[in-house]
């Protein structure tokens, strides 16, 4: 990040990142002066909830495991229900995902024939300072009817049809911050950055569309830091003059610390939420993660942590129950495979994984489902298509009875050389792209995101702290792992080519991927320390 490019706005706000043609209308002085209002009011807050994380962790490495919480049991037993639900998100059914910063792939999800279009700053877009700020041109565009474009490459004209499916926008969370943005010395929240900006620009024209502002909220652990967006939605409505209530938020359920929490965080976002989702993959992190150092909670190869069983069924039906019993949204997770080129077989083992798993989503009472690329949108409505109407929401799920020994109950399986060696080639091929600026990045026929990195470093983390045997009688030793990361390298070298190898980023990924796996403590996400490295590279 060069020195040289920093920009003060006004007293105690200066733009460290460049200042690129069209950045002036995203980075105007009043839109920077409002997200620094925001930080100012705001981030305190923020950083003294992510050091309440960190004390909550100590105790479950110290063998407290999570539970409901006494203090908000009236809450949980209290009658209330949400807000009413805006017509434009009443059908969910299907809902496509991908970064905010590939301008041919938002158009192409906002033409996908899906109800509803999550478009990313977190997890599916790497934070380079150009992503992020072009996500915003993006979404600017979006709102002044001018986001279409021809791709110079082939000529191809890409433009947005009539009836789009309805935009929802998810910031970073909690734990990121914008080092290009420093309010008073430091560094800003992320999560405020990208929401503050996209509202200050777009609510009024969303709403004059007969829309609004819809966001997705990730990664939160509990009902204080659900308090703390609905503080600033509050705060940023007044601020525009809008009516409170007129932003509409979907939860994350993707901690595990938050599905103990998720009736409690319904009611502090009561006038703005709609719902909650399945944020299955890095619920699974969350998992490892919080419980990691406990040896009743090992978890098999990722293949068999699978959502129809153990803990991840038990939190799916009761995301249901919850949401349903307060008017919200109970939406499904996400559909990570891709279409098979070229394999018709392969391609047809695909859409029927996916047509399951989207079977036992609405079976379970889920109103609607993710999927991560448009040719899946057809399969999913195959199954969503066929409810009695355009949600679920009636459906009241009094049967299921679910507590903490449920929704703690690790899933059962092996622990293969397999799994550690799909963990090494997934996690450094996405930590590779992600330096190199992709988010969303394909792999062995899955729409990946760095909750995928994480499950990978975090598993094989695990096996190591444990010293957990594999199923051949092999204990998993810092040792074995070296001798497995370096095999898989040398294979993928051979298979990428020596000129891809040597112009990507695959030393740092491995030195990333190798030194957090094998650290003593879980580090909480790989992101942090691979963005110090991503500002390296800007610089």
């Amino acid at each position: 990040m060069s020195k040289a490019a920093a920009t003060t706005i006004a007293e105690g706000i200066t733009v460290k990142g460049a200042m690129k043609p069209g950045y002036e209308t995203i980075l105007t002085p009043e839109a920077i002066s409002f997200v620094a209002d925001l930080e100012r009011k705001f981030g305190a807050r923020r950083r003294e909830l992510l050091g309440l994380r960190a004390e909550r962790q100590k105790k479950f490495d110290a063998g407290e495991l999570p539970d409901f919480l006494a203090e908000t049991k009236n809450i949980r037993e209290g009658d209330w229900k949400v807000a009413p639900i805006p017509k434009d998100l009443l059908d969910r059914r299907t809902e496509i995902t991908g970064p905010v910063d590939n301008r041919k792939m938002v158009i192409n999800a906002l033409n996908s024939g899906a109800q509803s279009y999550m478009t990313d700053f977190e997890d599916a877009a790497a934070p380079t300072w150009d992503n992020m700020i072009g996500g915003q041109i993006n979404m600017k565009a979006y709102w002044d009817k001018s986001i279409g474009f021809t791709d110079e490459s082939n000529g191809k004209r890409y433009d947005v049809i009539e009836n789009p499916a309805t935009l929802i926008v998810r910031p970073r969370g909690w734990h990121l911050e914008e080092a290009h943005v420093e309010i008073d010395g430091q560094p800003m929240s992320a999560g405020i950055f990208d929401f503050g900006l996209y509202f200050f620009h777009n609510a009024k024209k969303q709403i004059e569309s007969g829309s609004g502002p819809y966001f997705y909220l990730p990664k939160m652990e509990s009902h204080k830091e659900a308090r703390l967006w609905n503080d600033i939605f509050v705060d940023a409505q007044k601020t525009l003059g809008l009516k409170n209530g007129t932003i509409k938020a979907t939860v994350l359920i993707e901690t595990l610390p938050a599905a103990f929490e998720m009736h409690e965080i319904l009611y502090e976002l009561k006038d703005h939420i709609v719902g909650l989702n399945c944020g299955r993959w890095d619920y699974i992190f969350s998992y490892i993660k919080r419980l990691g150092k406990n040896p009743n909670f090992i978890l098999p190869d990722r293949s068999q942590v699978v959502m129809g069983e153990a803990f991840l069924n038990a939190y799916s039906l009761l995301l249901v129950k919850t949401c349903h019993e307060r008017g919200a949204f109970a939406m499904g997770g996400m559909a990570a495979q891709i279409p098979v080129k070229g394999d018709d077989a392969a391609n047809e083992a695909a859409f029927n994984k996916v047509r399951a798993d989207k079977e036992r989503e609405a079976k379970n009472g889920h109103d609607g489902t993710w999927v991560a690329h448009p040719d899946l949108v057809k399969v999913a409505m195959e199954v969503f298509g066929k409810l009695e109407g355009p949600n679920q929401l009636a459906r009241q799920r009094q049967d299921v009875n679910v507590g903490q020994k449920e929704l703690l109950e690790p899933h059962k399986g092996e622990r293969t050389e397999a799994g550690m060696r799909e963990c090494c080639r997934v996690g450094v091929q996405y930590i590779e792209a992600w330096l190199g600026g992709r988010g969303a990045v394909p792999l062995y026929n899955l729409m990946e995101d760095a909750a995928t990195a994480e499950i990978s470093r975090t598993q094989i983390w695990q096996w190591i702290y444990h010293g957990a045997a594999l199923s051949d009688g092999r204990k998993v030793t810092p040792e074995l792992f070296d001798e497995v990361l370096a095999d898989e390298m040398k294979t993928l070298r051979e298979t990428l080519g020596e000129e891809r190898w040597t112009s990507g980023h695959f030393e740092q990924a491995i030195s990333l991927f190798s030194e957090m796996t094998k650290a003593q403590e879980c580090e909480e996400f790989l992101t942090l320390p691979a963005y110090r490295l991503i500002l390296e590279n800007e610089a």
